[in-house]
């Protein structure tokens, strides 16, 4: 496997490990993304297997780089960042994320990609681009494909952080197990996947895909496209990113 600068990637008996690994909050700049396109593109995906994302440090990730959305970067950044969740889909095996920490933003937007996300009692997630100004393109897609449209809006327009048992609750996660057991119970439930049968695995996986259709690389660009033209045209979407960056309080025009 190749090195990576804030990634770790490696394959044992048939699991990919694919680690975060930017300390302190693991934040998603475009270089670190351009690292997780590069690794999942260097995935041998016609052997299957299983596919484990997981990080290093108090949180999962807080998220994408604010200073990355600002006009001349948003573009460019939106793109790169999409083609994770592209790759993520064209992967045949089970994808699993395990969420020790904080989720939240585009973090959090790349831990509930994955078929399976198992979160420590510690985890949170949320989206709270919305105080920002800004909406999460990827989360209005994929959130209605794992719970109720209903709990999907509230989430992205309130940017609440949930703790991971209202996120249980809401079916936004699998599985939440004590803090103090993630790192064994994780393994135990890794290993159990991985004595099923890898092929068998993946054409299940594959049969769900051809049942259920997402759409969602149509619908992804659809809102790529009204973040873009629409939402970063106003004056208030490039306040909220200068305000952050800029470490002030917005001042909302409202129009």
């Amino acid at each position: 496997m190749k090195n990576y600068q804030m990634i770790h990637v490696e394959e044992k008996d048939g699991v990919y490990w694919l680690t975060l690994d930017r300390p302190p909050l693991n934040i998603l700049n475009l270089a670190m993304i351009e690292e997780i396109v590069a690794a999942l593109k260097s995935l041998d995906k016609s052997r299957g297997g299983i596919l484990v994302f997981q990080a290093k440090g108090k949180a999962f990730s807080a998220g994408a780089d604010v200073a990355d959305h600002l006009p001349g970067k948003v573009a460019s950044m939106l793109e790169a960042f999409h083609e994770i969740f592209y790759e993520i889909l064209s992967f045949d095996g089970p994808v699993i994320s395990l969420v020790g920490g904080p989720a939240l933003g585009g973090g959090c937007e790349l831990a509930l990609a994955a078929d399976i996300a198992l979160a420590s009692s510690r985890a949170q997630f949320g989206q709270p681009e919305i105080k920002l100004g800004v909406f999460a393109p990827v989360s209005l897609v994929l959130y209605p494909l794992l719970c109720t449209a209903r709990a999907s809006l509230e989430i992205i327009l309130s940017g609440q952080t949930l703790e991971a048992s209202q996120a249980l609750q809401v079916g936004l996660i699998s599985k939440v197990f004590e803090d103090s057991e993630f790192e064994a119970k994780t393994g135990e439930y890794i290993q159990g996947l991985r004595s099923l049968s890898l092929s068998s695995l993946k054409i299940t996986k594959q049969a769900f895909r051809k049942i259920h259709p997402w759409k969602f690389k149509e619908r992804l660009k659809e809102a790529e496209q009204m973040y873009l033209d629409n939402l970063m045209q106003t004056k208030d979407a490039r306040e909220g990113c200068f305000a952050f960056v800029e470490k002030r309080k917005p001042v909302w025009s409202h129009s």
